[in-house]
């Protein structure tokens, strides 16, 4: 009788030891399969985030104002005629500049744009950007018949895709980034700009302190 007992104990710790390795099988394979996803997970939102930073520039022209210029390195002579100009722009670690008189920081440096004529001091509608505060801040710049006015429109970041646009509106121009938008008044009224591309420049008063990019692609 006891060594049946025996048997019979020894055949239920086998069968609860199988039971046992089955269900720490199952368990494991479940964490396994919960660690692989959790890292395909981790691994796409890297990639998102990897791509926000580096955005694809293969479509942009890479416009280039040496250490020591105002002007860029292309800006071949071309008549624009637009009702809206629409562009996108990635800025890299080189629009981080200082001035030597900390002054001329907040001067306006200009990104794009149009002429109204050949005089782009009498009727113009340019972008401008500065960078001051430790930001990269873009501008409206305007000359209304011979009159400057400007007016920042937003912060944006290094490194990003920014879509930018001015439109013309009767006697007004409209300029956005990033889907805010600002109205300008216009020294005209037709109905499209008649004029010359306006390429990036440095300055203000003082020339780059050093290589400057900016990736441009127009829409």
């Amino acid at each position: 009788m006891q060594a049946t007992m025996t048997f019979k104990a020894f055949l239920r710790l086998v069968i609860l030891g199988v039971l046992i390795s089955g269900c720490s099988k199952e368990i494991m394979e479940t964490n396994g399969e919960r660690a692989l996803v959790e890292a395909d997970e981790k691994a796409a939102a890297s990639s998102i985030a990897a791509g926000a930073r580096k955005p694809a520039t293969s479509q942009y022209i890479t416009y280039t104002i040496q250490q020591g210029n105002h002007f860029c390195d292309q800006s071949t002579l071309k008549s624009v005629r637009t009702s809206e100009m629409k562009f996108m722009v990635v800025f890299d670690a080189s629009a981080v500049y200082t001035t030597t008189n900390p002054v001329n920081q907040y001067d306006i440096n200009k990104l794009w744009g149009f002429s109204e004529g050949f005089d782009n001091q009498y009727n113009s509608a340019r972008f401008g950007w500065n960078w001051y505060n430790n930001a990269l801040h873009l501008h409206a710049y305007v000359y209304n018949r011979g009159t400057r006015i400007n007016q920042e429109i937003a912060v944006v970041l290094i490194g990003t895709e920014i879509s930018c646009s001015i439109k013309v509106s009767g006697s007004s121009y409209v300029f956005a980034v990033n889907g805010t938008s600002i109205t300008m008044s216009r020294g005209l009224s037709t109905s499209s700009a008649s004029g010359y591309q306006q390429y990036p420049y440095f300055g203000g008063d003082e020339v780059a302190p050093h290589k400057i990019s900016i990736k441009i692609r127009s829409l």
